[in-house]
């Protein structure tokens, strides 16, 4: 599932009179890159939520034959955040009986990263982990916290805000979130949460109740926020440099 319902409002004017999905970077959208990165790992099919100039993604998807791929899309009358959003495209993932055990991707359109999604399915198989996410050692007014095996055990909003700790641990490392996920569909009966809300929410409440959501150290791999048009500018640079192949 690709996250492209937001305003964009870091991006504006880009996003005055486009979705964030659809802005350009070396020479394409947002949401091409997502998808080519997805397919170069093998998916074929995708849900893509939608929201902000929702009708300008379906149409750009229609005129580009979904890019070789079975595409969905789930419409968002009001914003559901990403927990929400989740939950309201579940019957995509529930939908083939014969794959119920199979973990998918969420991943947020407004990142760039080289991020080895292969690897993170296999540790996240070979964890048995209710969800795995992508996290890395670095500068984020928000960040997730960890026990010494890479459990969630809570987060910190802010420098100066108490951290929430859900699961006690003798050591807790802060990591960074990329907004790579890999998930397994019996996340979604688990989720109690309902109408607008944060998967991070749902997260933190899974964990203090010891199930296992895991880090992925993805440290090693280039990643980077294209929220603000800063970021975008130096992910052209970036890109023009083969810093980053996509």
């Amino acid at each position: 599932m690709i996250l492209a319902a937001g305003l964009g409002t870091r991006l504006r004017p880009l996003t005055d009179d486009r979705p964030k999905a659809l802005v350009g970077i070396g020479g394409r959208t947002l949401l091409e890159m997502t998808l080519t990165r997805l397919r170069a790992f093998g998916i074929r099919e995708v849900i893509v939520n939608v929201h902000h100039f929702a009708d300008q993604i379906v149409e750009y998807l229609k005129a580009n034959a979904n890019f070789g791929m079975r595409i969905a899309i789930s419409r968002e009358e009001v914003l559901l955040d990403t927990g929400g959003g989740l939950k309201k495209a579940a019957w995509f993932f529930l939908q083939d009986s014969a794959r119920a055990d199979e973990p998918f991707l969420l991943h947020n359109v407004d990142v760039i990263s080289t991020i080895d999604f292969a690897s993170m399915v296999q540790a996240h198989n070979a964890n048995q982990a209710l969800a795995t996410l992508a996290v890395q050692k670095r500068a984020a007014s928000r960040q997730l916290l960890f026990d010494e095996h890479l459990q969630l055990c809570g987060r910190r909003a802010g420098r100066d805000r108490e951290a929430e700790i859900m699961r006690a641990s003798a050591r807790l490392e802060p990591l960074a979130f990329s907004g790579i996920h890999v998930i397994s569909p019996r996340l979604l009966s688990t989720m109690s949460e309902d109408g607008i809300f944060s998967i991070v929410t749902s997260y933190l409440r899974l964990a203090g109740h010891s199930e296992k959501i895991l880090g992925f150290r993805a440290d090693q791999y280039y990643w980077r926020d294209l929220g603000r048009i800063e970021d975008l500018q130096q992910a052209e640079r970036d890109l023009a440099q083969k810093v980053v192949v996509q």
